[in-house]
């Protein structure tokens, strides 16, 4: 078993007591109230990229916190009213943890940096020092004593036994340093040993370049009665070793008490099942039948999968434990069976395997439903009238894409969702230039036939918007084209678009702002394996690590033939199984569930902005006071209760999710070792713990139902 270094003999009472409670100042009688600390980070910035992720991680998750940004004339002060206050005879520290840009961004005998250490002392309030140089102030030796200071691109970092029994247990060890260009530097750690005699552990270490030793590149420093927690390497929010660590940074810094919620998710659609795609012409450098092509032009040679593609497809999703979601046009069946004496063995066995899939509607044959499209010139452009009015496709026609291929699934057996759309092309909404406004047929179209969640395309709808009945749901796209289902089709395409006029290409690259040149044409032999596929795993990996849960699509074209896509989903899954313990597992929703998560974190993220949310923790007692109807999401120790059920789901070592309140008044929340959340302090039992090192609850299981990947299985 995985992590068995974050099971303690401790328990998880004393665990709480001498780690996570906060302390009451010195000076306080033993009668006296503990404190209460409200669930709200303080970051101080100075405008770097480090100080940014970690905002931007607690953005990401809805945890509350204030920004003070030393380059503004207008900042508030820091100083002991600042940081504390006393709040019904209560003392109230107003932050739970504090990051800071280094461990010293005031200038020497500063009173605010003053204030802040005495305020850490007093409320057992850690600290992130979230991108420093490495010293004997921090803990640890000057790297220029037997150390290392330099580029770490490429670097294969590990979490150490402390780090896998403390913070970073969610990991199953390597944190490996991007590498993306031999020509930039990514980069730069300042990497020593701690000094002696110091109370320091290390969590996260990597190889010093030209020696044989290991050096810090994130560790606990324990000094003066304060925590810090020192990361001695430079990072912005999007680089794949900050993502790899920002969780453990935020659960060491918030004693995995707090506001707020993430997961890691991957889904996968799969658009125009059951209907065949036009294919690129590698010497016309357009795709006959498409609007790409001036009309006429060649011949179109369709891709479709076949049933052998089908059993590989079910075979593949079984092997990985992770379930494809089938955007299908039931009219493409009916086509081929009307073209081939009433036969379609493709479509058979994907009935015959409907249960190893999930099915969204994707309308009946795969029409445009935006505006009439006027395709005698390349680009295409919208019909008018002779007014000079748009002419949109008519709401008839929508109902009947909509409903016929509903009605199309029912009959086939096919376990439909009905309240999920994709039209064709994500057609019917606006499409810039052509078409700025969505088809106004669309919305009423939708609310009739009971839409709920429409598909969008996230490179030019991102934001999720009410169309109608439905909530728009943004796809990431996967660059492994539509009309090709062979390796070369797919190469010879890229090349086209991303290479200038001077060698062959299109020259989009150069006109486009977006969009960057190859250096060179990609080898038809090599390009694919060689820079297609990691790139293509780089990016929607990175969609992973962030905790985005918009779903990526591709084509069935993509599945049949060369079965070009699967590198890129393998690529994804092996290398988040070799990153991430059992207990931290892919998340993989349906489109439902996924735009219910984008609507539930706004709407959450807009009452945590305008203050609506405020939270706090007396003793082992966490109260959350949130508007009515909104659930509450946070993330607690394992073993937290909400009345007498379990708080949340087990997730990378914690228990989170969205929770429902009471309905009206605040809701309570019980950490382990409180039976029932009572203020225990309040019976004159002083606590002013002694900093220690973090250590995480014991392993938790991963939630039922949720897909682990695991190495695939012997493929045909």
């Amino acid at each position: 078993m995985k992590r068995t270094l974050r099971t303690t003999a401790l328990t998880m009472g004393a665990l709480l007591l001498g780690l996570g409670s906060p302390a009451i100042p010195a000076t306080t009688a033993a009668a006296d109230p503990a404190p209460r600390v409200d669930l709200r980070v303080l970051v101080v910035t100075d405008g770097g990229p480090a100080t940014a992720a970690i905002a931007a991680e607690l953005d990401g998750a809805g945890t509350p916190y204030t920004l003070v940004d030393l380059t503004r004339a207008d900042r508030p002060v820091i100083d002991a009213a600042f940081l504390a206050d006393t709040v019904d005879g209560r003392p109230r520290a107003k932050f739970q943890a504090v990051v800071l840009p280094n461990d010293a961004p005031f200038a020497a005998g500063s009173g605010e940096m003053a204030a802040l250490v005495s305020y850490e002392r007093t409320y057992a309030v850690p600290q992130v020092d979230a991108y420093t140089y490495a010293r004997p102030q921090n803990g640890l030796a000057y790297p220029v004593n037997g150390g290392y200071l330099g580029s770490v691109d490429g670097v294969r970092a590990e979490v150490t036994a402390a780090g896998r029994s403390g913070p970073f247990g969610y990991l199953d060890g390597a944190v490996p340093f991007e590498d993306n260009s031999p020509t930039v530097a990514e980069s730069y750690a300042f990497l020593s040993r701690p000094v002696a005699g110091a109370d320091f552990t290390p969590y996260v270490e990597a190889p010093m370049p030209g020696r044989q030793t290991r050096g810090v590149l994130v560790g606990e420093y324990r000094h003066d009665g304060r925590r810090e927690l020192v990361v001695t390497f430079a990072y912005n929010q999007h680089q794949q070793q900050f993502r790899l660590l920002a969780r453990g940074i935020v659960d060491w810094m918030t004693q995995e008490t707090r506001l707020g919620t993430s997961r890691n998710y991957f889904a996968v659609h799969v658009d125009d099942v059951f209907a065949a795609d036009d294919r690129w012409d590698t010497t016309l450098n357009c795709t006959p039948g498409d609007v790409d092509c001036a009309p006429r032009t060649g011949t179109p040679d369709p891709i479709r999968m076949t049933a052998a593609d089908v059993e590989h497809a079910a075979r593949w999703s079984r092997d990985h434990r992770f379930t494809l979601d089938m955007a299908f046009n039931g009219g493409g069946s009916v086509e081929h069976r009307e073209e081939h004496g009433g036969s379609d063995p493709a479509a058979d066995r994907l009935v015959a395997d409907r249960d190893a899939f999930r099915w969204i509607n994707h309308t009946y044959d795969h029409p445009y439903l935006g505006c009439e499209q006027d395709v005698s010139s390349v680009p295409w452009k919208c019909a008018t009238d002779a007014a000079g009015a748009t002419r949109y496709v008519s709401r008839a026609e929508i109902d009947h894409q909509i409903d016929g291929n509903r009605r199309w699934a029912e009959r086939a057996g096919l376990p439909l969702r009905d309240g999920e759309l994709i039209t064709g092309e994500h057609s019917g909404l606006r499409l810039l230039p052509q078409q700025p406004e969505d088809n106004p047929h669309l919305a009423p179209s939708l609310t009739a036939n009971g839409i709920a969640w429409l598909g969008a395309d996230n490179s030019r709808d991102p934001g999720q918007r009410q169309v109608g009945s439905a909530l728009t749901v943004a796809r990431h796209p996967v660059n492994i084209f539509y009309n090709a289902g062979r390796v070369a089709e797919q190469v010879d395409e890229y090349n086209w678009i991303y290479t200038s006029r001077a060698q062959g290409g299109s020259g989009l690259c150069e006109e486009l702002a977006t969009t960057t040149c190859l250096d060179e044409p990609l080898d038809a032999a090599t390009g694919y394996a060689g820079h297609i596929v990691p790139l293509e795993t780089r990016v929607a990996l990175g969609h992973v690590l962030s905790g985005d849960p918009r779903p990526h699509f591709i084509h069935q074209s993509n599945l049949a033939e060369d079965r070009i896509a699967y590198p890129v989903l393998d690529g994804v899954l092996d290398r988040y199984a070799a990153l991430y313990a059992a207990d931290t597992p892919l998340v993989n929703l349906p489109m439902s569930a996924i735009g219910a998560e984008l609507r539930d974190r706004a709407a959450w993220r807009t009452a945590v902005r305008d203050g609506d949310v405020t939270a706090y923790r007396v003793g082992d007692t966490v109260t959350v006071e949130a508007p009515a109807g909104l659930p509450v999401a946070a993330t607690m120790p394992a073993g937290t209760v909400h009345g007498a059920t379990a708080f949340g789901e087990p997730y990378a070592g914690t228990t989170s999710g969205r929770v429902a309140g009471p309905g009206s008044g605040p809701m309570t929340l019980a950490l382990p070792g409180s039976a029932t959340g009572a203020d225990t302090a309040d019976t004159g039992a002083a606590r002013t713990p002694a900093p220690a090192p973090y250590r995480k609850a014991p392993h938790t299981p991963v939630p039922p139902g949720v897909a682990r990947p695991v190495p695939p299985g012997p493929q045909g």
